[in-house]
């Protein structure tokens, strides 16, 4: 202490002193540690109506890519293991074309057993037929007798027997024929059904069986679709539009089509028709302002040739909104008012 003067204060030179040098370096902390606040272009624009509907009323909604004839989930009308599957994924297939074959060896050996009880039907009808016309000859003899007392009365019973039974066997073996008849037509059409056949000409879009798995037939629960597939020429987009802004879409008119993420890409689709029915919304973008309790009109335009779409695919939909001057048809007013 004897090396400080004697009106040294400590707390009047030296904590000030340390007290600005505190300051100084939490500001050059906080400083150098704030945020870069720079602003720069989006990687990604979002989606924005250009041309003739960037200064004018229009309708957004968000869209999904599908076929034409809407996806067709390919099912097995019979059970059984699958031991043949003659398409993949992407193959353009023809109307009636096979997809796959469920093994039908039960089916075929059923078709055996009634072609062989056919068979053994006709032969019966053959040896019935015999036995009927010779007891009907025999018969027949006996009658254009001129002597009634040269054949005993029980010799013509017995004659008219055979021919009664001969006739009842030709009636049952005629029966067996049509049951078996009918027994491999059944078998016919269940070897038929057993190959499990594309209902349109399409595109094949998913596969999700392998030769040697079991499939059963489908009763409406949760299970894959075997197969789907759909009417890839042209394309379809089903559009949501809020039931809110539904009365005010210009049905008729194109609509301006972007794929999700790609906003540069823009086509024209083509109005086909609109739903008749209004449905709770399905489709979800996952966008924070994003409302799922409500309900959409579904309106579905054409899209044309473009490698930017694919079925399944989100896509961002500009449609013409109608003018104000412009009246639904239920609020045109009838005639003669």
């Amino acid at each position: 202490m004897a090396l400080l003067p004697q009106n040294f204060s400590f707390s009047r030179q030296v904590l000030p002193i340390i007290a600005l040098i505190g300051i100084v370096g939490a500001a050059i902390y906080i400083f150098s540690d704030l945020p870069d606040r720079e602003t720069t272009e989006p990687d990604k624009q979002p989606p924005k109506a250009t041309g003739e509907l960037a200064n004018s009323a229009r309708v957004a909604g968000a869209g999904l890519v599908e076929p034409a004839s809407e996806i067709i989930d390919i099912g097995s009308a019979l059970s059984g293991l699958v031991t043949d599957l003659r398409v993949q994924t992407g193959d353009m297939v023809e109307k009636g074309q096979p997809l796959f074959l469920v093994d039908g060896r039960a089916a075929r050996a059923r078709l055996q057993e009634a072609n062989a009880a056919i068979a053994e039907a006709r032969a019966a009808i053959n040896e019935a037929r015999t036995a009927r016309d010779t007891a009907g000859q025999q018969l027949a003899l006996f009658r254009n007798l001129d002597d009634p007392a040269a054949v005993s009365r029980s010799e013509v019973i017995r004659a008219e027997g055979e021919a009664a039974a001969a006739a009842s066997r030709l009636k049952v073996a005629q029966a067996r024929l049509s049951a078996a008849q009918a027994s491999a037509a059944s078998a016919r059409t269940e070897i038929e059904r057993l190959v499990v056949r594309a209902p349109i000409s399409g595109e094949i879009l998913a596969v999700n069986i392998r030769p040697g798995e079991f499939v059963a037939t489908q009763g409406g629960g949760n299970a894959s679709p075997f197969i789907q597939m759909g009417q890839t020429n042209p394309l379809h987009v089903r559009v949501d539009i809020d039931e809110n802004e539904a009365a005010r879409v210009d049905l008729g008119a194109d609509a301006t089509v972007s794929p999700r993420g790609a906003a540069e890409v823009q086509v024209k689709a083509k109005f086909v028709r609109a739903e008749p029915q209004v449905v709770p919304k399905r489709q979800l973008t996952n966008t924070a302002a994003e409302r799922v309790d409500v309900r959409v009109l579904q309106v579905i335009y054409a899209l044309p040739q473009n490698e930017a779409f694919r079925v399944g695919q989100q896509v961002d939909a500009f449609i013409p909104a109608k003018t104000s001057g412009e009246e639904t048809p239920a609020q045109q007013p009838a005639s003669g008012e």
